[in-house]
């Protein structure tokens, strides 16, 4: 069994006291108006539990479902404690660690409002875009760096970036990190940072290793756990499709011609390259999205799903973590996860921020068994059909429809400009709590 969170046992209490407004919260005023402009009025359960601790500069160690408003809850003490200081040229003030190119871009995009409120300066500092421009920008003089560990060390090895005045540090996404083989990497960072500073750390889980950078880095750090285990599915609705081979293919572009977007989520770059072609001539507007291909290319691609002139995006694990889609409300695994973490990151891509959203797996009867095994590690009781192209109940669940067989083809996006700080990526909407009734959910 995996560690809990109170296995790595903080000492100091959590906060009892639990803000039901944002107005009931020290912030800096710049900051509160800047949320109320942006009609973010109330937390989210998981920024109500970790605020006061935060804001008082205690160390942090968080647990919240997937679209549950962590970026807020690590990003607004993070900023409001940097607030009025000034970061020398390549000296930056507070650093937030997170596992893929795609989550430190949404991130940037989400805090990049606050920090301008309270005249912070933002850099993204990822692989795959310009080194240069993120060197220039350092250069500049940044106070926040959300940044990939490889990237980051990268750049400390060069002498571009240096961390000893960074005073709040936020490891996002702690297990995924340790699931990709940063932990190394982000060993060597945290050993660089301002002694004595605030450490906040964000994780599902706390195996691999991340227990050990709890004990090692966060002191008498206060544990949080808003949502139990269970709370990472229960606004979804789990399906297995139970499909024989020979009717894989066809299932599949049925539910790819759906009535709206979806996320279908494959074992490797090179199949799903294959079938966003096999979409593409059937008539659905695909388009793969992978590690293989550039940063520009992946964020255009998003951008392209985002707008809706691409319906169905055909992802590896790499889109498993950090895309936030608006309105999401279907995720498909057509090849079935390596393992039930897998699984929950797949799906937390739909029921976001409160919403529902419905997580359908396509099962070959050899894999049946795996899936049992798997589904049941995750707690999850599914609803079980077999289903054939052009069933009814295809249709109910996933809302499928015949292709029209006419091949569609996607124009290439225009390449976005980026920002001198590198921020890059595709906008996304801003995290928080909830918001007025004539706006949309909030994202992370």
């Amino acid at each position: 069994m995996s560690p809990t969170l109170t296995s790595v046992a903080p000492a100091t209490p959590a906060t009892p006291v639990r803000p039901a407004s944002f107005q009931d919260v020290p912030l800096p005023a710049s900051l509160l108006a800047a949320l109320t402009a942006n009609g973010i009025l109330e937390p989210f359960p998981i920024q109500a539990a970790t605020l006061p601790d935060s804001l008082a500069g205690r160390d942090v160690l968080g647990r919240g479902r997937t679209g549950s408003g962590k970026t807020l809850a690590f990003g607004l003490p993070l900023l409001s404690r940097t607030a009025g200081r000034r970061a020398r040229p390549g000296r930056p003030l507070a650093l937030i660690l997170v596992p893929t190119r795609e989550l430190a871009q949404q991130v940037t995009a989400a805090l990049e409002p606050y920090a301008r409120a309270v005249r912070l300066r933002c850099v993204t500092v990822v692989g795959g875009m310009s080194m240069q421009r993120q060197i220039d920008a350092l250069r500049s003089g940044a106070e926040v760096v959300v940044a990939t560990p490889g990237r980051l060390n990268d750049l400390v090895e060069r002498g571009s970036c240096q961390l000893q005045e960074v005073t709040v540090t936020v490891l996002d996404e702690a297990d995924q990190m340790a699931d990709m083989g940063f932990l190394p990497q982000v060993t060597t960072i945290l050993r660089q940072v301002a002694p004595g500073g605030q450490r906040m750390l964000f994780s599902a889980t706390l195996d691999r290793g991340v227990d050990r950078l709890v004990r090692q880095f966060l002191t008498n750090p206060v544990a949080h756990q808003v949502d139990p285990s269970a709370a990472t599915v229960s606004a979804m609705t789990h399906h297995v499709l139970h499909v024989s081979a020979a009717d894989k293919p066809a299932a599949t572009a049925a539910i790819a011609a759906r009535d709206g977007r979806v996320i279908m989520f494959i074992g490797t770059k090179h199949r799903a390259d294959r079938l966003a072609r096999q979409l593409l001539a059937s008539g659905v507007r695909a388009a793969a999205l992978h590690g293989g291909k550039s940063q520009g290319q992946r964020n255009r691609i998003l951008e392209q799903f985002k707008s809706g002139q691409i319906t169905a995006l055909v992802a590896t694990d790499v889109a498993a973590r950090g895309i936030h889609i608006d309105d999401l409300d279907l995720v498909v695994n057509v090849d079935p996860p390596a393992d039930h973490k897998d699984y929950l990151h797949r799906g937390g891509r739909t029921a976001r921020a409160g919403a529902t959203g419905v997580v359908a797996t396509l099962v070959l009867p050899e894999q049946r068994r795996d899936m049992d095994r798997l589904l049941a590690a995750a707690r999850i009781r599914p609803e079980a059909i077999w289903v054939r192209p052009g069933d009814t109940e295809l249709a109910r669940v996933t809302g499928a429809r015949t292709p029209s067989g006419v091949p569609v083809t996607v124009a290439a996006a225009p390449a976005r400009p980026t920002s001198p700080a590198g921020a890059g990526g595709a906008p996304t909407r801003r995290p928080g709590g909830r918001r007025r009734p004539s706006r949309r959910p909030a994202a992370r």
